[in-house]
């Protein structure tokens, strides 16, 4: 199912709508699936970059990618365009992330949160890197649930901190705050190790 959807919303042509116009775009969609391929497009990579962080595992996270767009494409004409678009989409990855969660408590290590490597890294950068972010990811999951969420919102996801606050539905300046202190969290988890230390 995940397979037909990804065909049949890349498959459509180039939606009228100017690039950037969410809301134009979101509006056709509610009777053109080209113009709602177009938001696909525009925003498949940074669903997928939000919920590959949170749930930590690549082929869980394709599957509620898909199953994001699948309920957005049924929704869309609930969408009302308060918020941004972007932040009603990653209100729906939010949802289904939980709902993973409910469903299926184990956890698996993340291998990678950039799916999209350089086309010719060097295999000790490849490892490097994967190494850093397996440890990015512990450390984030060692965090408060709002903190990583709003962190997670805002860094993987893209949004800024008023769509981050509409998801969430907590003021910008309580945003501000979760993200303040997760960041200052992750210093605190990531910062090496001295030889006193161990």
């Amino acid at each position: 199912m995940t397979d037909i959807l990804t065909n049949a919303l890349e498959d459509q042509p180039t939606p009228v709508a100017q690039a950037g116009d969410d809301e134009v775009l979101a509006r056709e969609a509610r009777e053109n699936l080209a113009a709602f391929a177009g938001l696909y497009r525009r925003h498949v990579n940074r669903v997928y970059r939000y919920v590959v962080v949170r749930v930590g595992d690549v082929h869980d996270a394709q599957d509620l990618t898909a199953q994001t767009f699948l309920a957005a494409l049924e929704g869309i004409a609930g969408y009302r365009g308060q918020g941004g678009f972007a932040a009603w989409l990653l209100g729906i990855a939010r949802r289904k992330a939980a709902d993973h969660f409910r469903r299926d408590r184990t956890t698996l290590p993340i291998e990678a949160a950039d799916h999209v490597p350089d086309p010719n890294p060097l295999p000790d950068a490849v490892a490097e890197q994967r190494l850093r972010l397996e440890r990015v990811t512990r450390a984030l999951r060692g965090l408060s649930p709002d903190r990583a969420e709003a962190l997670s919102l805002q860094i993987f996801g893209g949004l800024n901190t008023a769509e981050v606050g509409r998801v969430m539905g907590k003021s910008e300046a309580a945003v501000r705050m979760l993200v303040h202190r997760a960041v200052r969290d992750l210093r605190e988890r990531l910062a090496p190790v001295t030889e006193a230390e161990r």
